[in-house]
């Protein structure tokens, strides 16, 4: 297949990661993606993995001449199906595909990235797109929220990730955190720090990386130094190789109040790592089984989260390189990425038949 990938979004987020995944297996499967999306680090990476990705402007809203560049990209590129993200890219390359004939399905990301507004119920209405989401607590929200999709209309296939080459077999002294979202207040780094923070009082030794950059980075860094934690944490900023970082920690805290089906999750548990995480979105989807005293509830607060990286900190070499065994074997047995890619592109084969047999 022909697969064109568009996103109008400038920041680099799940869809994102999802995209550059999906189009690099796809590839290894004999299919052909291209992505169209702005220059920046995204478009970098698809670029660097080798993929057919054009710098794209995209202009206003169903503007005629962006409509006519994206009908021209699709015509040339013989192009089969038509996946965007949100917004804009629907409001171009959706309204093109449609007008060729080409079948669209829209990636969403979070319940809330469609609105029930008149607008996208137009857009929707004209569009016809395929709805796709990594995770059941996504369907079920978008249905809660749109009047005019229900949970049927949704498919789900969910994130898959590559798998290390080879299990973890080795536990740092003393003990690495790491946690990889974006630095932004609902992702609750604060409690993370608030945690740690009694956990150093207690005379845990640890270390802790805070990956990625955001709105909330100078105040969780002034709270960093007013809890003590200063000589503690690290704080490397943009990473391109979030998986090398990933491979040298051992715990993995996803202390996030908003996610759907969190790709940082499903990395650190790629590369092995000891999951603590909120009970948020569909993380519990995908979480290993023989772990839930470290999935807390979406209310719990810093005490229950120090209590969870105090048990996980509190494991002996071998008990830790066990339970990572186990989480590295859950994503090779229920999400690796081939697996989900094969889903994925079963599951586009069949939007397109039924295209073209006018179902």
């Amino acid at each position: 297949m022909n697969i064109a990938f568009v996103n109008a979004t400038r920041r680099f987020g799940g869809v994102k990661a999802w995209t550059l995944d999906a189009a690099r297996c796809l590839a290894r499967l004999g299919h052909r993606p291209l992505i169209a999306a702005r220059p920046g680090p995204f478009l970098d990476s698809c670029r660097a993995a080798g993929l057919d990705a054009r710098a794209w402007d995209f202009g206003m809203d169903y503007g005629p001449l962006g409509v006519a560049r994206f009908k021209r990209l699709f015509r040339d590129e013989n192009t089969d199906i038509v996946i965007c993200n949100v917004g804009k890219d629907l409001r171009l390359a959706g309204v093109a595909a449609r007008l060729l004939g080409i079948p669209v399905v829209h990636r969403v990301g979070l319940p809330r990235d469609m609105r029930d507004s008149l607008k996208v119920r137009l857009t929707h209405r004209f569009l016809r797109p395929r709805l796709l989401a990594p995770c059941a607590y996504i369907q079920r929200d978008m249905a809660k929220e749109l009047s005019f999709v229900t949970e049927a209309d949704v498919t789900v296939i969910p994130i898959g990730k590559e798998p290390a080459p080879a299990a973890p077999t080795r536990a740092t002294t003393p003990r690495t955190v790491i946690t990889t979202s974006q630095l932004n207040p609902d992702k609750g780094h604060a409690d993370l720090l608030e945690a740690l923070a009694r956990l150093a009082a207690q005379g845990r030794d640890f270390r802790c990386r805070f990956l990625g950059t955001g709105s909330a980075e100078t105040d969780l860094k002034s709270l960093a130094d007013s809890l003590g934690l200063a000589d503690r944490i690290a704080w490397p900023g943009f990473v391109a190789d979030v998986r090398a970082e990933l491979a040298r920690a051992d715990i993995f805290a996803l202390p996030s109040r908003s996610e759907g089906l969190p790709n940082a999750l499903l990395e650190a548990m790629a590369e092995g790592l000891l999951p603590v995480a909120r009970d948020v979105g569909g993380v519990a989807e995908a979480w290993p089984a023989g772990l839930d005293r470290f999935l807390l509830p979406y209310d719990s607060g810093a005490d229950r989260l120090a209590a969870a990286l105090d048990a996980a900190l509190g494991l002996d070499d071998a008990a830790l390189l066990a339970t990572r065994r186990s989480v590295w074997e859950h994503m090779g047995y229920n999400l690796s990425l081939e697996q989900q890619t094969r889903a994925l592109a079963a599951w586009l084969e069949q939007v397109v038949a039924e295209a073209r047999s006018g179902r």
